[in-house]
């Protein structure tokens, strides 16, 4: 098939996107990579009268470590120059860790970091990542701007706290503290196919070994990321070790409710969950362990 017909503007700069889509509200639909919202309209699953197009907004994209170590991203990044930015392995390798199980390289090398976040697939790797990391996203119309979390951005199934006009234009990243270690960890039928269901970590622990804080994300199991709050709370001042990542991994059973499709059961689902929460865990507390 082909897409509806519609209106195309290309835009040269973050301003002048902005512009054009608050001109048009509901009727436009801003485009970057294009390796979601192109399929949609070619199968007429989304008709948007009026396309603006991204990809001269030379100023919507880059990546930048700030004088306190926070990792800023330009929403229009494409996802191969942050798997190969060496910036991005030293403030957060948990994000170089995940980048490789996104998709294909030919899908990363067009597809943008902003795209992934704000077509928010449920089985998307990067929202998971972005939300275990403590990001949040810039969200900016033609006349203000304003920062939202990854669990307030995501509103619903491929839905978004994104109002007509607006545009997520960057993510933010805040330094790990620490003697942090991080984990990502997937279950899929191939690699480069969507999650059945994943698992994204961060573990802090103290001088003396204990855990003082963990963020366990979920995805590919709900209608975006989920926090899974009852693993973090086992963990929470745990001493790391097969018992506490065994009770971790039944809590975050618990706080799912997944669905069944083609691919596999709810149950198959939710018992991945726990296998993989385990295995993240671990690899997450040994990494925080070897961290000085």
């Amino acid at each position: 098939m082909k897409p509806a017909p519609f209106a195309f503007y290309r835009s040269a700069s973050a301003n002048e996107a902005l512009a054009l889509l608050g001109e048009h509200g509901d009727a436009a639909k801003p485009l970057a990579g294009g390796q979601s919202l192109i399929p949609a309209m070619n199968f007429r699953l989304a008709r948007p009268a009026v396309l603006v197009d991204l990809n001269g907004a030379a100023d919507l994209a880059g990546i930048d470590v700030q004088p306190d170590g926070t990792l800023r991203v330009g929403a229009m990044t494409r996802q191969r120059a942050l798997e190969r930015s060496a910036a991005v392995s030293r403030v957060a390798p948990l994000l170089a860790e995940a980048l490789p199980w996104v998709a294909h390289a030919a899908i990363r090398t067009r597809g943008t970091v902003g795209g992934s976040v704000a077509h928010c697939d449920p089985a998307a790797e990067l929202p998971a990542v972005f939300a275990a990391l403590g990001a949040r996203y810039e969200i900016r119309s033609s006349g203000r701007s304003r920062w939202i979390t990854p669990d307030a951005f995501v509103t619903g199934l491929f839905a978004t706290a994104l109002e007509p006009g607006e545009l997520l234009t960057a993510i933010e990243i805040p330094p790990m503290a620490p003697r942090t270690g991080w984990a990502f960890v997937e279950m899929a039928r191939r690699h480069g196919d969507f999650a059945l269901a994943g698992v994204t970590c961060t573990v802090t622990l103290d001088d003396s070994g204990a855990c003082t804080n963990a963020q366990i994300v979920l995805f590919g199991i709900g209608d975006g990321p989920v926090v899974s709050t009852g693993s973090a709370a086992v963990m929470a001042e745990a001493t790391p070790g097969p018992d506490a990542f065994r009770a971790a991994a039944a809590a975050a059973e618990n706080d799912v409710d997944p669905h069944s499709d083609i691919h596999a059961t709810a149950d198959y689902r939710r018992h991945l969950v726990g296998v993989l929460t385990r295995r993240a865990l671990a690899r997450a507390a040994e990494r925080a362990g070897a961290v000085q």
